[in-house]
C-alpha cells in the first residue's frame, strides 16, 4: 500500500484579490523528505508556502494533507494536522524576553507543567537563545530573531515545516547555524517545505527542487538534476533564487 505524501498541491491557482499569483502549481512532499521551493523573486514563492497552510486559500485546485483534502481550511486546523509555517520575516514579541517569547508558545501547547522541557528543547536546538534568553526579543539581531521564530515552532515537533525565506537578510554564519539545526530537525523525523532565495542552500538540504516562474512550475525533479544546470539556472535569473 503507497502512503499518501504529508503534503500535496494539485493544480493549485491563486491571488490576491483581482491579482493571481499562482497558474495551476502541483507538487508533493512525501513525509520525511525535504523539497524546496526556489524561483526569482515575485515567482509566487510566498504565496506557496501561504496556501500550503492555509493562510491564503486556492481559486482553483485542492490542498491534501495526507491525501486528505483540505482545501479552504482555516489555518488552526491545517496546523491541527502536523503543518507549522516559519513566515517570512521575524515574528517575535519586541518588548518580551526570549524566553517569555518561548514561553507563551510552550504554555498553550504544553501547560504549564510542560513548558520547562520546552525551554530546554529550545535552549538544544539553538545554544545561542539559551545565552540570551533575558534578553529583550526586540533587541536581538536579525539572525537570532529568526532563530527565535524557528524555536517556538520546532519545539511543537510538526510533522511538516513550510519555511519561508529563511536566509533572507541574515550573515551567513547564521545562515550556517540555521541550516544545520534544520538537518537535525529532519533527521527526526519532520518533513521540509523551504522557500529560499539562495539556490545554494536549497540544493544542499532537498531531495526535490520546485522551480517557480512567474506563478508557474518549471521544473520538478530531484535536486541533483538541478544542480548540474545551477551555474546556468543563476545566471538566467541574476541570481535572485
Amino acid at each position: 500500500m503507497t502512503t499518501a505524501p504529508i503534503l500535496e498541491l494539485v493544480d493549485v491557482s491563486a491571488g490576491y484579490g483581482a491579482f493571481r499569483a499562482l497558474f495551476g502549481v502541483s507538487f508533493a512532499v512525501p513525509a520525511g523528505t525535504a523539497v524546496a521551493i526556489v524561483g526569482p523573486n515575485g515567482a509566487g514563492k510566498t504565496t506557496v508556502a501561504r496556501v500550503c497552510s492555509g493562510l491564503v486559500q486556492p481559486t482553483s485546485g485542492r490542498v491534501l494533507v495526507d491525501g486528505d483534502d483540505v482545501t479552504g481550511a482555516a489555518t488552526h486546523q491545517v496546523a491541527r494536522r502536523g503543518v507549522a509555517h516559519a513566515p517570512e520575516g521575524r515574528s517575535v514579541f519586541a518588548t518580551l524576553s526570549v524566553e517569555e517569547n518561548l514561553t507563551l508558545s510552550f504554555r498553550q501547547a504544553f501547560g504549564r507543567t510542560g513548558t520547562g522541557d520546552g525551554l530546554a528543547r529550545a535552549y538544544e536546538l539553538f545554544p545561542r537563545l539559551g545565552e540570551r534568553r533575558r534578553q529583550l526579543a526586540g533587541s536581538l539581531s536579525g539572525g537570532e530573531q529568526r532563530m527565535l521564530t524557528l524555536a517556538r515552532v520546532l519545539v511543537l515537533e510538526p510533522r511538516l515545516l513550510v519555511a519561508d525565506e529563511l536566509s533572507l537578510g541574515l550573515a551567513p554564519i547564521v545562515t550556517e547555524d540555521v541550516y544545520r539545526t534544520l538537518g537535525r530537525v529532519r533527521a527526526a523525523g519532520t518533513a521540509l517545505l523551504i522557500v529560499e532565495q539562495h539556490l545554494d542552500h536549497a540544493l544542499a538540504i532537498a531531495d526535490e527542487v520546485v522551480v517557480l516562474d512567474r506563478g508557474e512550475v518549471g521544473f520538478v525533479g530531484p535536486a541533483h538534476e538541478l544542480g548540474d544546470r545551477a551555474a546556468s539556472f543563476l545566471s538566467a535569473h541574476e541570481e535572485t533564487v
